[in-house]
């Protein structure tokens, strides 16, 4: 009887054991999975906002300062403005053009880094790349700025330095008549016995000829003169008109060639430092005064200076760089001081001639026009 109820005894004991802790197991699992829940719960909103942070791109443009280019310098192992065919005049320092960098294609991530960066700024991606039009359309666009710009500096360094020009081919259509006959840089003397005085000469000949008309073209390729028949085709938009294919410019007259080597740009806003770093060259003195100076603007083929646009970051860039002293376009002046680095010179230009007159200025210890 007494092992009896001593085994009869120990089994109530054992089970009761065993279900307070599989009741404690039960518990434990249970508060853990809560615990795991709740963390997922607020973990997935942050998940979610980290993939469309990194994915979901915005409507907007990061604008900041882009990279600075000595226009007395070299890039890739050319010089950026390239003189031949005339005496050239050693020069020191900088007169460095500037640039504005545009990123595309931002995600919430990155639009916001900028905009906090202090350096950047984000504006509406339409004002950048309008809607309906192509991004390649607006950079080839941007690019024949550019090069329109280098072709109105160098007219307008020649006019300055009282230089002569002559009517050159600047560019040439792919389907246009004069393709495979004229070539850039060809100087044209005269149309059908007409001689050629201006760009605009050439547009008002070959517009009083009728499409089909074959006209005579003398033009000079390097110390040889042609003499070349061209028939005109139908001018697109009139087609009444006669059309040659060309784009005439104002150049340098030969021997004297000036090419500009910086690729990959766009926007006009190169053109006034251009022009001073071909004046410098081809004049005696250092317009600089050996020292560091940068600046931005535009410039027409009469030496007048326009506005331009992300002044603030062109001038954060030619700081950064070294440079002491920033020309400003006079349209871009109020603002420009009201943004200034912090050790930079601002000088207020309205054209090629003020500038340089500034620049003298300067380089003999005296005060100048500023932006403030």
């Amino acid at each position: 009887m007494f092992a009896h109820r001593e085994i009869a005894g120990r089994r109530p004991r054992h089970k009761a054991c065993h279900c307070r802790r599989s009741r404690l197991l039960i518990t434990t699992v249970v508060r853990v999975n809560r615990r795991i829940l709740t963390l997922i719960a607020a973990l997935v909103p942050v998940l979610v906002l980290g993939v469309a942070g990194s994915v979901v791109t915005v409507p907007f443009v990061a604008l900041g300062p882009g990279p600075t280019f000595d226009t007395l310098g070299q890039v890739e192992g050319k010089p950026v403005v390239d003189v031949t065919g005339a005496p050239l005049d050693p020069t020191s320092g900088h007169l460095n053009m500037t640039t504005v960098s545009v990123r595309d294609g931002l995600n919430l991530f990155e639009a916001f880094g900028f905009w906090v960066s202090g350096e950047h700024g984000l504006v509406p991606r339409a004002e950048v790349y309008p809607p309906g039009v192509p991004r390649e359309e607006v950079d080839k666009s941007n690019q024949q700025d550019f090069k329109d710009s280098e072709s109105d500096a160098e007219v307008a360094a020649l006019h300055y330095l009282k230089m002569p020009t002559v009517v050159l081919v600047r560019g040439l259509g792919e389907e246009g008549p004069a393709n495979g006959v004229l070539q850039v840089g060809d100087e044209l003397i005269s149309i059908d016995g007409t001689p050629i005085a201006t760009p605009k000469d050439v547009i008002d000949l070959v517009g009083t000829k009728k499409p089909g008309t074959t006209i005579s073209v003398v033009h000079r390729r390097g110390d040889i003169e042609l003499t070349s028949p061209i028939t005109l085709a139908p001018r697109p938009g009139d087609e009444t008109k006669g059309y040659l294919g060309i784009t005439p410019g104002e150049g340098g007259r030969p021997p004297l060639r000036v090419e500009f080597n910086l690729a990959d740009i766009g926007g006009p806003s190169a053109g006034l430092m251009f022009s001073l770093s071909l004046i410098d060259k081809l004049s005696p003195g250092e317009l600089n005064g050996g020292k560091f100076v940068a600046g931005t603007g535009t410039i027409d083929q009469d030496g007048k200076v326009g506005p331009i646009g992300g002044i603030q970051y062109k001038m954060i860039a030619a700081r950064e760089a070294g440079a002491e002293t920033f020309l400003v376009p006079a349209d871009n002046c109020n603002e420009a001081g009201q943004r200034a680095p912090e050790g930079l010179r601002l000088v207020k230009v309205d054209t090629l001639d003020t500038a340089v007159a500034s620049l003298a200025e300067i380089n003999a210890g005296r005060e100048v026009i500023g932006c403030g």
